[in-house]
């Protein structure tokens, strides 16, 4: 596939993430609050699109707690700064199991939950753009597996459209994109569907650009997708992106560091990465052209 690089750039900020980042550095935001404001400003510094999950405010540790996605869609709602705000679906399909001879029970940990619980924080707050995880992989840990089967992805991608809110397909492999152009040709999904390559996550695609070229020519033509790279390799495939036709993400879910030595705020990865794209020859576009090319429904404040 010959290279048909991308003019007209939208950046997602992933704000906060589910791992333990906030472990390692201080400038992750826990609290509502601190979501919120970090989002927005990111959104002041380019991004057109935040991706938010949220954190227990006194641990940092991943919550799912409705009242939390609650206050940080109405924070960011009730700014006076535009951006589509995307949730994420991607937990409650946790297993970790016991050791490899007695995998069964699983360990704490675990947390399996239904579709209709997984989407619970989507249909609460109505965000214009969900996750949807779609493939279940060994991720990082020797134990744990991300579990997003068939018939979850089924229940919940079906769950969104009848929502309105478009669902971003996170793939972590070529499978995934597999199983989401069958999701489209059942009619889960519609088309054309928004796709978000995941670079570099243990054990899904590897970050070497041959792996990244054949995800890109995985996505169907009439499809919009983005792309990230983990830790250092973040601003990389800010240019590998948009040199591949798609579109970029940045923000602390993905890596802390602005350079060696130097922890990053999520404002400050968006400046960066709005400064590879301008040198590039590209455009940064906002919320409203984003709105427009994905077909979305801005929602109102309370």
């Amino acid at each position: 596939m010959p290279l048909s690089m991308n003019r007209d750039v939208f950046i997602t900020c992933a704000v906060t993430g589910s791992g333990s980042s906030q472990d390692r550095s201080p400038k992750v935001p826990r609290s509502p609050q601190q979501i919120a404001e970090s989002a927005i400003a990111a959104a002041k510094a380019g991004a057109a699109v935040v991706h938010c999950h949220v954190r227990d405010p006194e641990t940092g540790v991943p919550s799912r707690d409705l009242a939390l996605y609650r206050e940080v869609t109405e924070r960011i709602r009730d700014s006076d700064t535009d951006v589509v705000l995307n949730l994420t679906a991607g937990m409650g399909g946790d297993i970790i199991f016991g050791d490899v001879e007695s995998p069964l029970p699983t360990r704490e940990g675990t947390d399996m939950i239904g579709a209709s619980a997984r989407v619970a924080q989507v249909a609460e707050c109505l965000p214009e753009i969900c996750t949807l995880d779609c493939g279940t992989m060994n991720f990082a840990e020797a134990d744990y597996v991300m579990t997003n089967t068939p018939g979850m992805l089924t229940a919940m991608g079906g769950m969104m459209t009848e929502l309105g809110v478009k669902p971003e397909i996170e793939a972590f492999d070529t499978g995934h994109l597999w199983y989401a152009k069958q999701l489209v040709s059942d009619g889960v999904l519609e088309a054309p569907a928004l796709v978000q390559l995941c670079m570099g996550v243990p054990w899904g695609a590897p970050d070497d650009l041959n792996t990244f070229m054949a995800m890109v020519n995985n996505v169907p033509d009439d499809w919009h997708f983005s792309a990230f790279g983990l830790g250092r390799n973040q601003m990389a495939y800010v240019a590998a992106a948009v040199l591949a036709g798609g579109n970029v993400r940045v923000g602390l879910e993905d890596n802390l560091w602005l350079e060696k030595g130097v922890l990053a705020e999520n404002w400050q990865l968006v400046e960066r990465a709005g400064t590879i794209i301008e040198n590039m020859g590209a455009r940064v576009i906002g919320p409203a052209e984003v709105r427009e090319k994905l077909g979305l429904q801005k929602r109102s404040p309370r």
